[in-house]
Order: C-alpha cells, then sequence, then structure tokens
C-alpha cells in the first residue's frame, strides 16, 4: 500500500473499474486510504481479482455489476455503495466506449450506446452522486484528448461525446461550488491499456504525434486522478486537464 494516505477515510465509487485505466483507478485511490466500490459489466473475474488484491493489502473495496448504459442500474450501484460504506467523497466516471469509423457507417445502435454510455452515465451517476456527497467532494470525469485533436479519421462521434464532458463540467463546477464539491474533466491521450496496445498499427501512428514519443500508463493516469481527489487539488475545479504525453502540444 501507498505510505502516504492522501484520502485517509474517504469513500470513493468509481463508474467502470474493473479494468485498463478504471481499474488503475481503483486500486490507486484504495492505495491512498480511500474506501472504493466500482462497477463492472462483465468482468467478475477481473472485478473479484481487483477487490482480493485491495483486502489483501489491507484496504476495503467492494464490486458492483452495473450496465452504465442502464440509468436505473446505475443509480442503484451507487446507492448500495453509499449505504455500503455510509457516504460518499469521490466520484470518478471513467466508464466509455470508442466507436470509431466513418460516420456513414455507424450504425444508430453504435450512436445511442455511445451516447448513453460516454455523455448520459456521467450525468445519472453524477446526479445520484450529488444527492450523497459530503461537503468538499470531488467529481473527476474521464474524457479524451479527442476532445481537442482528432487527428486521424473516424473519430468525430467518440470526439463528440468527449467534449460535451467540457461544458458539463463547468458547468456542474459552477452548481456545486458552493458545496465545496470539485468538478474536472481528466483528458488522457493515448494510453496502453488491453483495449489500446502500444504495439498497435495506429499506435504507429499516434506515437509519431507525440512530443514524448510513448503512450501513457494507466498508472500515470491513475497518480493524476488521484492527485485532484486528494486536499492539495481543492482549489482545482470546472478543468479540463490533459494528461497527453505532448499529443496536443
Amino acid at each position: 500500500m501507498n505510505p502516504v494516505k492522501n484520502l485517509q477515510d474517504k469513500i470513493a465509487f468509481v463508474q467502470g473499474g474493473s479494468r485498463g485505466i478504471g481499474a488503475a483507478i481503483v486500486k490507486r485511490l484504495a492505495s491512498e486510504g480511500a474506501a472504493v466500490a466500482f462497477t463492472y459489466q462483465s468482468s467478475t473475474v477481473a472485478a473479484e481479482k481487483i477487490v482480493s488484491e485491495i483486502v489483501g493489502a489491507g484496504g476495503n473495496a467492494i464490486a458492483i455489476q452495473a450496465d452504465s448504459a442502464n440509468p436505473e442500474l446505475l443509480q442503484q450501484a451507487i446507492r448500495q455503495a453509499t449505504e455500503h460504506f455510509g457516504g460518499l467523497d469521490i466520484l470518478v466516471n471513467n466508464a466509455g466506449i470508442l466507436p470509431w469509423g466513418p460516420l456513414e457507417e455507424l450504425t444508430l445502435a453504435q450512436i445511442d450506446l455511445t451516447l448513453a454510455i460516454n455523455v448520459r452515465s456521467v450525468i445519472i451517476a453524477s446526479q445520484e452522486a450529488t444527492r450523497h456527497m459530503r461537503a468538499g467532494g470531488r467529481i473527476i470525469n474521464i474524457g479524451s484528448i479527442n476532445a481537442d485533436r482528432t487527428p486521424i479519421a473516424g473519430g468525430a462521434v467518440y470526439a463528440m461525446s468527449k467534449a460535451s464532458l467540457v461544458g458539463f463540467t463547468k458547468g456542474l463546477a459552477r452548481d456545486l461550488g458552493p458545496r465545496s464539491i470539485t468538478v474536472n474533466n481528466v483528458q488522457p491521450g493515448p494510453v496502453e491499456t488491453d483495449m489500446n496496445p502500444a504495439s498497435s498499427e495506429t499506435a504507429a501512428q499516434l506515437k509519431k504525434l507525440m512530443a514524448l514519443g510513448r503512450y501513457g500508463k494507466d498508472s500515470e493516469i491513475a497518480s493524476f486522478v488521484a492527485y485532484l481527489a486528494g486536499p492539495e487539488a481543492a482549489y482545482i475545479t470546472g478543468a479540463s486537464l490533459s494528461i497527453d504525453g505532448g499529443f496536443s502540444a
């Protein structure tokens, strides 16, 4: 466990926390002392493994199966987490999908699902979380640098879904400021995960567009999220913050 316990006695809920960046965020928040509830859709084995690792290291975590495209299940998961741990201090909206292809080839079902998970679930989770969140809480949305820069064709719908988080973050920061709740949007660049390997043909193209010439690590995104969730970031709100290896430089 991390010797620095910046999040001791805090309670966190991570939407989409069983794989990739989400799993790294769950583990990092737990390592800094937070009790963490997280959702997963179908990766039961992976979710149980994360919980086992955290509990085995002396932390506290639960996994809740819930499809982020289903508003009722998402609301229920947040209520279950707050009842289990006795409150809520941190919400991380990490669930997302990546539709890619020419606009004329995307189906209506693909577009609707993208909006349901990448946009609506952020709104629904934030709405439910604020009903339970204590003063001084944190809402952290995981957006994408593609909201600012989409240099490869096929990402129009995805970029649009992530760009919407910029405006939502600003507006919600105003709404929740009187309660000392901060709202921020983290915009990762290309990050190596099982769904986005740094060894792919697309990755080779993207690396050429980055100042550092490499993919990010999920742990690097997680550390940034943990900072925003901690006490030293109390004066940051309404911001969209890029962590992209110079992809947008």
